[in-house]
């Protein structure tokens, strides 16, 4: 099988011997060799890991002996590993540091990728042996997991169009080629959008109100695009959030909060709402191919919530609740603009500012006294530490690591008694090659290759944090150190889901997949914790009573707008995939018929529009899922309260539960019954609403 996999490669690449990517990285810890690996290695060896697994396919179809967990399963479960192995380096490259070349790789690859994918889930040989394996697996002695993952891999062919007729697999088959395209679409016309407006101040004049330290930054931003001595402010939140904080010039403040929530829509190369709009059509398709009338059925069927008409009403509910709070907000900084001679309604671009003011009223608290006690290596070593309080973990930082950009950091991470758990990849800080916000990915999923030998995970965490400048290190917000430990939740989750299987190794359904990581959120803000780790950058002071005070007591601040904001894009998310039939749209009524729907006022958008909802629009991933943010942030609250019950946030026997049944095992049972084995009950929504403000 090797032979005629790299025989197909030769043909293609003669210099086949140098190409890293052809066999297991000679790398400590198996690690990809980004220093040595050329981008012109991807295609020939994409082609070599899709002619291996075909040919492992073929193998387990040819195979004469009656179809057994073994011989059908467990191989086919086992097949791939080589495009795997490939495929990880180069998402990598492509989450992370997406360069022009690397885009246009991506533009033959992932309609490569599609088609081998449909080529293996619509192969009705290979179909009729796993449905034989099936139909017979009460009389296979089959242990627990293994049942787990002959019921698994049966669903998701069925889900994937193995019982269509031919000319249906067909359609399928052109449909998710196109979606493949329409994704890849989406996301390089966003990621041009975003760099390509840039909000320039050359009079010091005009930055009046802002910090020290924002300036610097937008310094330090303007001279690495070509311009210093002057400043230069961007669509993202790193650069935009403080700036429409702090900024006395609320007609730049408006400027820029435009040159945001209008990417995607300016009549350009990179106008996306044709793409939306196509894109939502092919899924109409698909669901109808598949059997559903929408693709939000499709989609929620496989979650914890089943339908998607309970996901809508039940993200509604809150909403609405909400709303109210908001609505309040409003007219708390509406008194402000009054007071202070204003003439003019609060609008969108607004917000920030005068909620900044408001907490400053009330919780006399503003974010540039936080800032000093969150520099970014000390929040880093506070998680570090919270989890080896809680499950015993030790993180070694690597430095002969290849990394896919010089700023990453590597550690190495080991359990108490120094067994090897995995590895973490850090990258902190923007770049034009990698988009905005922040996200985990799995570079390997901890299970057992097909020899049998246990496999390591490495997780990825990707932020966009400030970069230090030449007087400061990088400080972060309280947010975003929130946002860090969100994100290390997600690869503590990553490390620790293990099983031999990897179909079910780390199976999440979509609307748990937060709870790990949003479960860590509520250590950051707790005073235990942050005695531990929020110390001063230049005293090294431990944070003060006094500022920890302000931080609990204000901690359902403007909770009004951040849970409208986001219940409105989760709201818009599922309008859009309970479409039932194709149609060509106005995107921007589709989206403002939608708002008007659910009575969002003007001062609010969604936290996402259309155009640059990156979560629905540039995969599969989040589609008609934007909610289970919402859903397992009932769970994680719930989740902490175990703890809190305890009268010890450290708690190390509630910890093993958790790890064991949520984070390690979640696919040995349907996962709520896993949630009720570790809570010992149905979790309750009454944490969540006392955390939101909402109760």
């Amino acid at each position: 099988m090797t032979c005629i996999a790299l025989s197909s490669c030769k043909n293609e690449n003669k210099n086949v011997e140098t190409n890293l990517l052809l066999k297991p990285f000679d790398t400590p810890y198996g690690v990809a060799p980004f220093d040595k690996i050329k981008n012109s290695d991807f295609l020939p060896a994409f082609q070599f890991g899709i002619d291996q697994q075909n040919a492992e396919i073929e193998a387990i179809i040819n195979n004469t002996e009656t179809p057994n967990f073994e011989n059908t399963i467990w191989a086919f479960d086992k097949s791939g590993e080589d495009l795997n192995r490939i495929s990880s380096a180069f998402m990598a490259l492509f989450e992370n540091h997406c360069t022009q070349e690397i885009q246009q790789l991506a533009e033959t690859i992932f309609p490569m990728l599609s088609q081998h994918e449909d080529n293996i889930t619509m192969n009705d040989q290979l179909f009729q042996k796993i449905k034989s394996v099936y139909d017979n697996r009460e009389n296979l002695n089959l242990d627990s997991d293994q049942m787990m993952v002959v019921n698994k891999y049966y669903e998701d062919f069925v889900r994937n169009g193995a019982n269509l007729s031919a000319e249906d697999k067909e359609q399928l088959k052109k449909v998710n080629l196109q979606l493949s395209s329409l994704f890849l679409k989406f996301s390089s016309n966003l990621l041009a959008e975003t760099n390509n407006f840039k909000l320039y101040i050359d009079n010091p004049e005009d930055l009046s109100g802002l910090t020290k330290e924002i300036i610097d930054q937008a310094a330090l931003a303007a001279e690495n695009d070509g311009n210093k001595g002057k400043w230069l402010f961007s669509p993202t939140f790193t650069s935009m959030l403080p700036f429409l904080q702090f900024s006395d010039r609320r007609d730049l403040r408006e400027k820029l909060y435009r040159g945001y929530f209008m990417r995607g829509l300016n009549n350009n190369a990179n106008d996306n709402r044709e793409t939306v709009d196509s894109i939502i059509n092919l899924r109409v398709r698909k669901a109808h191919l598949l059997g559903y009338n929408s693709y939000g059925q499709y989609q929620i069927a496989e979650n914890m919530a089943k339908d998607a008409d309970v996901a809508y009403n039940f993200i509604l509910d809150i909403y609405n609740q909400a709303l109210k709070v908001a609505k309040d907000e409003v007219v708390e900084m509406q008194k402000i603009i009054k007071k202070e001679g204003g003439k003019f309604k609060l609008a969108s671009w607004d917000w920030w500012y005068y909620a900044e003011k408001v907490r400053k009223a009330k919780y006399d608290l503003d974010e540039s006294e936080l800032k000093p006690y969150f520099k970014l290596e000390n929040v880093r070593d506070g998680m570090f530490l919270l989890t080896n309080k809680l499950y015993g973990l030790k993180f070694e930082k690597l430095d002969d690591i290849p990394t896919y950009f010089p700023d990453v950091e590597v550690f190495k991470v080991t359990e108490a008694n120094n067994d090897l758990v995995g590895l973490i990849y850090l990258d902190y800080y923007p770049r034009p090659e990698k988009g905005q916000g922040a996200w985990c990915e799995s570079l390997r999923n901890g299970t057992d290759d097909i020899n049998g030998n246990r496999v390591y995970p490495i997780a990825t965490i990707t932020c966009n944090f400030p970069k230090p400048t030449a007087d400061t290190p990088s400080l972060l917000s309280f947010d975003e150190a929130e946002t860090l430990f969100h994100e290390f939740g997600h690869a503590i989750q990553n490390l620790f889901s293990y099983n031999k299987y990897s179909r079910i190794s780390g199976n999440f359904p979509r609307d748990m997949v937060e709870l790990p990581s949003q479960i860590m959120e509520n250590w950051c803000s707790e005073p235990e914790m942050l005695r531990l780790y929020a110390r001063h950058y230049q005293t090294n002071e431990v944070i003060p009573d006094e500022l920890i005070n302000k931080i609990v007591k204000s901690s359902t601040f403007n909770t009004g707008f951040n849970t409208t904001e986001l219940l409105a894009a989760s709201l818009l998310d599922l309008k859009w995939h309970a479409k039932t039939t194709e149609k060509t749209e106005d995107v921007v009524k589709f989206e403002s018929d939608c708002m008007k729907e659910i009575h969002l006022i003007d001062e609010i958008l969604p936290r996402y529009r259309s155009t640059y909802f990156k979560h629905i629009f540039d995969s599969d991933g989040y589609a008609a899922g934007y909610y289970v943010y919402t859903w397992a942030e009932v769970l994680d609250k719930d989740a902490f309260q175990a703890f809190k019950e305890t009268g010890d946030i450290f708690n190390k026997e509630i910890a093993a539960k958790f790890r064991n049944y949520v984070l390690t095992n979640i696919g040995q049972d349907e996962p709520m019954a896993q949630y009720v084995k570790f809570r010992g009950k149905q979790p309750s929504n009454e944490p969540y609403l006392r955390a939101r403000g909402l109760k």
